[in-house]
């Protein structure tokens, strides 16, 4: 028997040559799918179309009134004739010749400094009080955020007549128990306390706000410093203030730009007690009573822009506003990095 070699008994294996796409870098596929670029396109334009209602909004009734009151403070302006530029000298009565103006910036600040601290105080002791009732909250804050719905020309006459010093039921009452009732808003020294005790009535505003903040702080907070033995007012210092902090300057900051443009209720409070009660034109005689103690830095605004037409002063008195509630704004948001964010001012 012949022996086979192991070498013929292997099969024969070609060699194979390697593969001309190897030598080749094959192209990488496109990430861009077609047609990204339209779809991103159709989406802007659909979005600046969208928006165009807001922006014509904002452009039609807030750059063009901003700009052209710029524009008209620098002329002598009455509605009839065309204005006339005359330069800063609108700017220069108001710093120097104006009789009123610095009477109704005194009363505008005294205004700010008294009347916003005291609804934002008020507002949060009504709020505590809400929050913390088991049983008739829903009533408690029914009644006190019931005045903040009545119309604020209504609420001032109503006001004004309770607290009227002849007839009006505050002073019986305060008769009753002995004291001697002022005379409100017929006096110089209380027309202003007035129209505190005006703003504290209707602080159901300031009192949700504050109430939904209340109600948003952290239960556990309060059960971990009952447990390290924090009292009430140690509850409120260290975990109340700090979490509603941001609440509190919010209140404050539109406090103050409410203030700075507070107009109705010193207007109305002014005419009511002076026995005439008419808005519009012919109020220069009332304006302010008793004794420019009532005139704010807005009325006599209103009252130099509608009843006198000097529209291009105005439009100064305007910007003099604008500036000094930027003013106001930006101190605040700077104060408030103390005890809204621990930081220093």
């Amino acid at each position: 028997m012949s022996s086979v070699s192991d070498a013929s008994l292997t099969p024969s294996v070609a060699p194979t040559a390697p593969a001309a796409s190897a030598d080749r870098k094959r192209p990488k596929a496109s990430t861009k799918r077609p047609g990204t670029r339209t779809a991103r396109a159709h989406r802007t334009r659909f979005a600046w179309l969208i928006l165009t209602p807001a922006l014509l909004g904002m452009l039609i009734f807030f750059v063009y009134p901003l700009i052209a009151t710029v524009v008209f403070s620098f002329t002598r302006f009455d509605l009839v004739s065309r204005p006339q530029w005359i330069g800063l000298r609108n700017y220069d009565y108001f710093l120097h010749e104006d009789p009123q103006i610095w009477t109704a910036l005194r009363n505008t600040l005294w205004l700010v400094v008294v009347m916003v601290p005291a609804r934002v105080i008020f507002g949060l002791v009504c709020a505590l009080i809400v929050t913390s009732v088991r049983r008739g909250a829903g009533l408690l804050r029914t009644l006190y955020y019931l005045p903040a719905l009545a119309p604020p020309v209504a609420a001032t006459v109503a006001f004004v007549f309770l607290f009227n010093p002849g007839t009006g039921p505050v002073n019986h009452v305060l008769g009753w128990i002995g004291i001697n009732g002022p005379l409100w808003f017929s006096s110089p020294s209380w027309s202003k306390p007035g129209l505190v005790l005006l703003g504290l009535w209707g602080v159901g505003d300031v009192m949700i706000i504050l109430m939904a903040a209340l109600l948003d702080v952290p239960v556990d907070q309060y059960e971990a410093a009952s447990l390290d033995g924090a009292n009430g007012f140690q509850r409120f210092r260290y975990i109340t203030l700090p979490n509603i902090s941001p609440v509190l300057l919010f209140s404050v900051v539109t406090g103050v730009i409410a203030m700075l443009q507070y107009f109705t209720e010193a207007v109305v409070a002014a005419q009511v007690a002076s026995g005439q009660a008419n808005a519009g034109a012919g109020t220069t005689s009332t304006l302010g009573f008793p004794d420019k103690s009532t005139l704010t830095f807005s009325s006599w605004l209103y009252q130099e822009g509608f009843g006198n037409f000097y529209l291009g002063y105005a439009s100064a008195l305007a910007v003099v506003m604008f500036i000094v509630s930027i003013v106001f704004i930006v101190f605040l948001l700077k104060r408030s990095k103390v005890f809204v964010d621990g930081g220093t001012a």
